[in-house]
C-alpha cells in the first residue's frame, strides 16, 4: 500500500485573529506559519515524496511549495479543488467568537453530520468529496509508483479531520474529537482491507523511518516493535 501524509497548512493571520477564513482569497501564511511549513518540510526532506496534491487556496499552495523546495527529487504537484476548504457560506469571514453565539454552533460541535452552513456546503458533503479525492489519488500513486510510495496531501483543518475520521472508522459526529494543528502531519495507509492510521497531528517527531518503511497489510498483534527513529541510529 502507498502512504499518504495529510498536511495542514501553516498558521495564517486569520487563525490568529480568530476569523473563519474559509475560501476567502488572499489569506496567506504569517511569519510563524512560514516557519511551521519550513520545519515540516525539513522533517520530510529525508522522505522521497513522489507527489504533492494541494488545495488551491494560497495558504496550502505556500505550504506545498515549502515541502517541494526541500525535496531532493522532483515530485509531481497537483492542485485539486476537492481538497479545498469547507464552503462555510455566510459564516465565511466572521469571527469565531461571533459565530459561537449562533444556534448552529452547538450542532457543529456535537452533531456535525446534520450541518449545512447557510449559503454553503454541508460537512458531510465536504467529507465525501475530500475522502473520495484522497483515496483516488492514493490508488493512482500506488498504481504508478508501487506499494512503498509516499505522497502528501496539503489541505485544511476540518478537511484533514474529516479524512482521518473516515480512515479511523469514526462517524462524522465524532470528528471534532480530533485535533489537527497548523503544519501538522497525519499518516494514513489505505490497505486492501481497511485503512491504517499511523500518526495523527504530528509536529515534531522524526519521520525518517518513512524512507525505508515496508507496508504491512495486517496489524501486528500485541502492538509490534514500532518505528526506529533515524536519530536513534546515529
Amino acid at each position: 500500500m502507498a502512504t499518504v501524509l495529510l498536511v495542514r497548512h501553516g498558521r495564517t493571520d486569520a487563525n490568529v485573529r480568530g476569523v473563519l477564513a474559509g475560501r476567502t482569497p488572499g489569506v496567506l501564511l504569517d511569519d510563524v506559519g512560514h516557519g511551521q511549513a519550513g520545519r515540516t518540510a525539513e522533517r520530510l526532506a529525508v522522505v522521497p515524496l513522489v507527489a504533492v496534491v494541494t488545495s488551491p487556496l494560497e495558504r496550502c499552495r505556500q505550504t506545498a511549495d515549502a515541502l517541494l523546495a526541500r525535496q531532493a527529487g522532483t515530485p509531481t504537484l497537483t492542485v485539486d479543488d476537492a481538497l479545498t476548504e469547507c464552503g462555510y457560506g455566510d459564516w465565511q469571514g466572521r469571527s469565531l467568537a461571533d459565530l459561537a453565539r449562533e444556534p448552529l454552533w452547538a450542532t457543529v460541535q456535537s452533531y456535525p453530520s446534520a450541518v449545512t452552513f447557510p449559503g454553503g456546503e454541508s460537512l458531510a458533503g465536504m467529507q465525501a468529496r475530500a475522502v473520495a479525492a484522497v483515496r483516488a489519488h492514493d490508488a493512482a500513486v500506488e498504481r504508478e509508483h508501487g506499494t512503498g510510495a509516499v505522497w502528501a496531501a496539503v489541505s485544511h483543518g476540518d478537511v484533514v479531520k474529516a479524512v482521518l475520521a473516515d480512515a479511523l472508522g469514526l462517524h462524522l459526529d465524532l470528528f471534532q474529537r480530533l485535533d489537527v494543528g497548523p503544519a501538522s502531519v497525519s499518516i494514513v495507509q489505505y490497505g486492501p482491507g481497511r485503512p491504517r492510521v499511523v500518526t495523527t497531528n504530528s509536529s515534531s517527531d522524526d519521520l525518517g523511518w518513512l524512507a525505508a518503511a515496508r507496508p504491512a497489510d495486517d496489524a501486528p498483534v500485541g502492538g509490534g516493535a514500532g518505528h526506529v527513529s533515524t536519530d536513534a541510529t546515529r
